[in-house]
Formats: C-alpha cells, sequence, structure tokens
C-alpha cells in the first residue's frame, strides 16, 4: 500500500513540475472554434467553423494582428459551404483574413466572403476583427445588415486535456485504494 501511494505522489509531482515547467512564451499554434448565431436575415441559424494561427509575433501589448503570412487557417461551413482563407476578398493581396487582439485579449475574427457574409467588428475599420455577423451584398461593405453574433472559445491544448485527465485519474485510483484499505481493515 505504501509504495502504491508512494506512486501516486510521485507521478502527480511529475505531472505537476511537466506543466510548470513549460514555457508560457514558446511559440504556439493556437486554435479556436467559433460559433456563428444568424438571429435575422434569410439564413437563421447556428454556423460553426475554426481558425489557427501562429502566436510567435504577438506581444500581447496594444492592438496586434495575426494573418495568413503568420500561419493562420479558417473554415467556416455556412449554409453547406466549405470556406477557408483563400475564400477571402482580400486573401490574394494577403491582407486578410486576420484575427485581432487588445493588450492579448482576443477581438475576434475579420473575414470577408464577397456577396456572402462579413465576420469582424464594426464594417469600417474592418481590419480588427470582431464577433458581429453581416450579411454583405458587395466587397466594398456599402451593404451590409447586421444579422447575428459570432462566439468564440479556445480549443484546450493536447498537453492540457493530457495532464488533467493522467491527474484525474490518478486520484481516483488513490482514492478507490484507500477506500478499499479501510474497508480490509
Amino acid at each position: 500500500m505504501k509504495l502504491a501511494k508512494n506512486f501516486g505522489i510521485s507521478a502527480a509531482v511529475a505531472i505537476s513540475v511537466t506543466a510548470v515547467g513549460i514555457n508560457p512564451t514558446q511559440a504556439a499554434l493556437i486554435d479556436y472554434n467559433f460559433t456563428v448565431d444568424a438571429t435575422s436575415g434569410d439564413n437563421p441559424g447556428k454556423y460553426f467553423g475554426s481558425f489557427r494561427y501562429d502566436d510567435s509575433i504577438l506581444t500581447g501589448v496594444g492592438e496586434e494582428t495575426v494573418g495568413v503570412g503568420n500561419g493562420l487557417t479558417v473554415l467556416f461551413d455556412y449554409l453547406g459551404i466549405k470556406y477557408t482563407e483563400v475564400s477571402d476578398f482580400n486573401y490574394v493581396d494577403g491582407l486578410s483574413p486576420i484575427v485581432g487582439f487588445k493588450d492579448g485579449k482576443l477581438l475576434g475574427l475579420s473575414y470577408l466572403v464577397e456577396d456572402q457574409f462579413f465576420i469582424g467588428g464594426a464594417p469600417e475599420p474592418s481590419d480588427i476583427g470582431g464577433s458581429n455577423f453581416y450579411s454583405i451584398l458587395s466587397a466594398d461593405l456599402l451593404n451590409t445588415t447586421k444579422v447575428g453574433t459570432v462566439s468564440y472559445a479556445k480549443v484546450p491544448e493536447p498537453m492540457t486535456v493530457s495532464g488533467t485527465a493522467i491527474a484525474a485519474a490518478m486520484g481516483l485510483w488513490l482514492k478507490r485504494k484507500k477506500k478499499a484499505t479501510k474497508v480490509a481493515d
């Protein structure tokens, strides 16, 4: 019993040291899922997408953006059509789509698909990102109608999920062992 208890404590310490030893300033690929909740317009409903970017250029200070030049990829399923970063009106120029941040906090995506939709802040300026969903009639954004909102959720890193699962399993195992020992006494 003492060996099992020591093993459990050692495993918990090893997981903790590993988690603490990870440098949070290391560049990483960051994944987000987003949900569009279109509540008005011609196509009300919920639509789902995701994006990924390399955070190596972010400082966490002021307004910052990450674009396709920083590895930004986008996937959005709208009305049964899968749109990617290449679908954005300004993709060819390398100007968008982008993800915007203010003081390290996500502002949101800025993503324009001509004659379809725009995800972002107010139509002007469109280079900051935001949480609004617009139906549009042209790429110049003169004929936009806000029809919904966008919510964002960061996807947990696999190491975080794995570490939490291992720690929880070890905790349950130790609890069962302790309970079994008390019954035997």
